[in-house]
């Protein structure tokens, strides 16, 4: 029985009514933006964003305004092999060992047969001093190179002179693994095909705890980077290393935020080099069905000052809003090729239709009330 002798017709008006009066004034909150509140400002007289609708036939002109958060791709190195051979190089060390059988050699001690020269360091020309030879250019030659060079030399001298030849390479025959793997450190090149994959194994391999790693080689003044993941599915990309290369791994810090109607809202790591605006909504976990407006997929971007107005093949403004309908089959291939870019924002707005169904709950709810007050 009702209290206070209203009638349930009575009651059941009265909160309709109220109802009502909340839908007008739009009092329920709301999880995202509603795309017309997004995209207004394209009709305004003085916009201060840029908005993009995203079709296929759109698609070629925008693939080429400038890259945004990072320079487009990774650049890495065509692979490339050499001898099994080491080659001698500046600040290497070469060891010498010369025998000679015949008696009163210069090469020799009296009653000796061979005469050891240690430590000779390769100069930054590339030679050695040897004895009665002079200097003896050997950068650039195997160790087998510059010993038959030298034997050569010196039978001028003695006949019967045989050379043995040993080195230790030098900082310009090592390369350093810096980090992101079990055990960093300097290693020699123990001959010219040592490839960038056995320099990671050598080091005990790539951290387990790096998220999606990157490869960086470091050599001279230029910097190449790859996917760990590219780099060990490749074998054209196992690059042969060369003396004085630096190779660091380290995490992907490439990413994008999600905010709206998606099923998640959060900084999103990129998993890959490229990612499409489909996929980083898969990567999201999908839209929300029951708020989202799927003709209002944005992808929000700012651009650098000089990146703007250049030419017709660059933004407007420096703060763009990428819009997709994803209720059409042009929207939805046009999204399958719009390649999010680092620093971006994927935003799913909020249909307005969510709205009158968080009412109508309320109004099932009420009437529930209206139900157990009447039992």
């Amino acid at each position: 029985m009702v209290p206070w002798g209203v009638s349930v017709n009575k009651l059941t008006s009265l909160l309709l009514a109220a109802l009502l009066v909340m839908l007008s004034a739009c009092t329920t909150p709301r999880g995202a933006a509603i795309v017309s509140e997004v995209v207004r400002e394209k009709k305004s007289d003085s916009p201060t964003f840029q908005v993009v609708e995203v079709n296929r036939e759109r698609l070629p002109s925008l693939a080429k305004w400038p890259a945004n958060g990072w320079h487009g791709h990774y650049h890495w190195l065509k692979a490339s092999r050499g001898s099994s051979s080491n080659v001698i190089r500046s600040g290497d060390t070469v060891d010498l060992i010369i025998w000679d059988s015949e008696e009163n050699s210069l090469l020799t001690g009296a009653g000796q047969k061979s005469t050891e020269m240690r430590g000779l360091n390769v100069s930054s020309s590339g030679t050695i001093f040897v004895p009665y030879l002079d200097e003896v250019l050997v950068r650039g030659q195997t160790p087998n190179d510059a010993r038959r060079s030298i034997q050569s030399k010196l039978t001028q001298i003695s006949p019967s002179a045989q050379v043995q030849l040993m080195f230790t390479p030098g900082l310009q025959n090592s390369v350093d693994l810096v980090t992101g793997v079990g055990s960093p450190g300097s290693y020699p090149l123990p001959n010219r095909n040592f490839t960038i994959l056995s320099l990671i194994s050598l080091g005990g391999g790539i951290d387990l705890g790096l998220r999606n790693p990157l490869v960086r080689l470091i050599r001279g003044s230029k910097t190449y980077e790859i996917r760990a993941e590219e780099l060990f599915e490749t074998q054209s990309k196992n690059v042969t290393l060369r003396g004085g290369d630096k190779v660091l791994v380290r995490e992907d810090d490439r990413y994008f935020t999600a905010l709206g109607a998606t099923g998640t809202e959060e900084i999103v790591y990129f998993d890959k080099e490229h990612i499409t605006t489909i996929e980083a909504l898969s990567m999201l976990g999908g839209l929300n069905d029951n708020a989202a407006n799927l003709k209002g997929v944005l992808v929000l971007r700012e651009y650098p000052a000089k990146n703007v107005g250049v030419g017709l093949e660059t933004p407007d403004l420096q703060q763009v809003v990428f819009v997709f309908d994803l209720t059409n089959a042009d929207g939805l291939f046009a999204a399958r090729s719009f390649e999010v870019q680092p620093n971006d924002t994927v935003l799913a707005t909020e249909s307005v239709v969510s709205g009158a169904r968080k009412i109508l709950s309320l109004i099932g709810t009420s009437f529930g009330v209206v139900n157990a007050a009447t039992n």
